[in-house]
């Protein structure tokens, strides 16, 4: 893949569906993001990309996006100027100028984020991000389980509300304050970290992941102009594998602490006639369970395309009698080590009898 280094209007399509994909369910929906993206290349500003390894390994480089439960997004429409906002506050408290932002998630509307932002303020974005997909909780970056201190972070919503998290006792307290905090701004807000240098940003980021994004949703939109199979596709571009086909037949979904939670159930159908598959979700989805028996869990990626358009569902627009793919795709290394799987593997969102196997890249 050729990497991206600016981002056009024609490619905000692309990227929404490549994002909404590696989203796993969660992240939020891109497409209010897309439209506020479109509308800054169309008011004449910019979003540059650099690529990661030719950051500056002194840049200061701030990871950013929004926080929240992605079924209030559905409702609750962002002003459009949070992350600004968090941003200037992190300037203005370190008495620093941010060279570049990344996403912490490239996974759903916080693809978006960043690119909207670094219009807003003139600044360029790097391809990369600090989960490869999308994750609940802010200490389940790459940058927070490989070391980097979060606070101070800057939280902003559409009231002009803005709160600073000075310091925190660790990186768990840091998402324990903020979501305490987003709850009382409506479950929706934005986020943004202290800054990083490039030099560790090069490090631990899950690497190209706008680039992966761009690259995915031009595929599936390409298997649908061709009249090919889209879910085919999204299975050959990550390494994947097509785990079931089926309708959903129950769904609970509720928020809980500022996170949509809940669980779906699937009546397979063709090839799985007969079995049953259920969907743990957290924002995102997080265990798969084919007869009862777990095949899949994070931090590997588990999707949920409509099975006719291939296009992604989001755990915000599931709906009864929706008939699904849903797929397995592996997570990257950055994602699989001891010190990752401590924070993002099952153990993590509580499920102490679930053993994380990762699954091979087909």
């Amino acid at each position: 893949m050729d990497k991206v280094r600016k981002i056009e209007d024609h490619d905000l399509d692309a990227i929404e569906v490549g994002a909404a994909i590696l989203g796993t369910g969660g992240g939020g929906n891109p497409y209010i993001g897309k439209w506020r993206c479109r509308l800054q290349l169309r008011q004449g500003r910019r979003i540059d990309v650099i690529p990661l390894d030719e950051l500056d390994d002194d840049a200061l480089v701030v990871s950013l996006g929004g926080i929240g439960a992605p079924v209030v997004g559905v409702e609750k429409i962002e002003q459009g100027e949070e992350c600004l906002r968090a941003l200037r506050a992190i300037e203005q408290e370190l008495d620093c100028t941010v060279d570049a932002l990344i996403s912490s998630e490239i996974g759903g509307a916080n693809s978006m984020e960043p690119m909207l932002t670094a219009a807003q303020a003139g600044i360029p974005v790097v391809d990369g991000d600090g989960m490869g997909r999308a994750f609940p909780e802010m200490q389940m970056t790459t940058w927070s389980i490989y070391g980097h201190k979060s606070t101070p972070a800057a939280m902003a919503d559409e009231k002009n509300n803005i709160v600073i998290i000075r310091e925190a006792r660790d990186e768990r307290w840091v998402e324990t304050i903020a979501r305490a905090n987003v709850v009382a701004m409506g479950a929706a807000a934005g986020i943004a970290d202290a800054p990083m240098r490039g030099a560790f940003v090069k490090k631990n980021a899950i690497p190209y992941t706008i680039t992966q994004a761009l690259s995915l949703g031009n595929t599936v939109l390409e298997a649908q102009r061709n009249n090919q199979n889209p879910i085919q596709a999204v299975i050959a571009h990550e390494n994947g594998k097509l785990l079931m086909t089926g309708k959903i037949i129950d769904l609970e979904r509720h928020l809980k602490g500022g996170f949509a939670v809940g669980q779906l159930s699937i009546e397979g159908f063709g090839e799985n006639q007969g079995e049953l598959g259920q969907i743990d979700l957290q924002n995102e989805f997080l265990v798969f369970r084919r007869n009862g028996q777990v095949e899949v869990c994070v931090p590997d990626l588990i999707v949920v395309l409509d099975v006719d358009t291939g296009l992604p569902i989001t755990t915000e627009v599931l709906r009864y009698g929706q008939r699904i793919a849903i797929l397995a795709l592996p997570s990257h290394d950055l994602l699989r080590s001891p010190e990752a799987l401590a924070v993002v593997g099952p153990a993590a969102f509580g499920y102490h009898d679930v053993t994380f196997n990762p699954m091979e890249r087909y």
